[in-house]
């Protein structure tokens, strides 16, 4: 059973060096069935319980992961590095398959080709299927992968050490934010969401970071582009414990800053997040 499947973390130490919180196990869903709904919502992709972003290392070999979750995080996935991981597990259980048995994934490979949302997806489907998922093709697709995350990774780690100065009062918060706005630009399309989720959830629950300095955090979080910036803010609503000056500032500074119907979009999440209203509910506000 994956990591995706039950809520816990993808790994006891990931690769970006920090290890998530561990969750007790949870029943099993049908994590196809909630990328869908995650899909219909305009989300990126969660695990079942909803408490993080699915990353990169919840397709890793070590994982099973469902081929049709996998499929759906290839095809609609919105963090293009976690729908290029997806679509590996899909190769390595194809090239164990007799030839006879591949046609289903043939035409599942066709689809990806034909609908995935990024451009190396297509790409990489078209290749593992011409090339008949040979391993020597997975392996070269998981080093592109790998190419691809190390830097950011490293540059993620970096960031942590200025947001221990930080906390320590080895900054200022000038010096803080400008910090965090190179280390976006740095990283942006370059290091799994998720991850940057989970820093970010850590600075703003974080107590030894000042309330002034998560104000301006937010202040920038409002420049980011619509999908990842409603995302983020809901995030800061619905962490535990967070304190209600900040969630009220948040508010406050999206409907003065965004507009209402901005503000009624972070509401909605928000509820969703927190299970007062459902998807269904959410379909009858369109």
């Amino acid at each position: 059973m994956s990591a995706a499947q039950t809520g816990t973390s993808a790994a006891a130490a990931p690769a970006n060096g920090r290890a998530y919180q561990q969750r007790a196990a949870a029943p099993p869903v049908n994590l196809a069935n909630h990328f869908l709904e995650c899909c219909k919502l305009n989300r990126y992709l969660t695990v079942a319980d909803g408490h993080r972003f699915v990353i990169t290392e919840d397709f890793a070999r070590s994982i099973t992961i469902p081929a049709d979750a996998a499929a759906m995080a290839a095809i609609y996935s919105r963090d293009k590095l976690v729908a290029q991981a997806a679509i590996l597990p899909l190769g390595q259980l194809a090239k164990t398959l007799k030839k006879r048995d591949r046609n289903a994934y043939e035409r599942l490979f066709s689809l990806i080709e034909e609908q995935a949302l990024d451009d190396r997806v297509r790409d990489s489907a078209h290749t593992l299927l011409q090339r008949g998922f040979r391993e020597s093709e997975i392996k070269s697709l998981e080093a592109e992968l790998n190419d691809q995350l190390s830097p950011a990774r490293a540059r993620y780690r970096d960031f942590l050490d200025h947001v221990r100065r930080m906390m320590d009062g080895g900054m200022t918060p000038a010096a803080f934010v400008e910090e965090f706005k190179a280390f976006t630009a740095e990283v942006a399309g370059k290091l799994d969401f998720g991850i940057y989720s989970f820093c970010l959830d850590r600075l703003f629950g974080s107590l030894r970071i000042p309330e002034g300095v998560k104000q301006l955090l937010v202040g920038e979080l409002l420049l980011f582009p619509p999908l990842v910036r409603r995302e983020l803010l809901t995030n800061i609503l619905v962490f535990p414990g967070q304190t209600e000056d900040l969630k009220r500032f948040v508010r406050n500074t999206v409907l003065a800053e965004l507009g209402r119907s901005v503000a009624v979009e972070i509401e909605l999440l928000e509820a969703y997040r927190m299970r007062r209203v459902t998807l269904d509910d959410l379909a009858g506000t369109a």
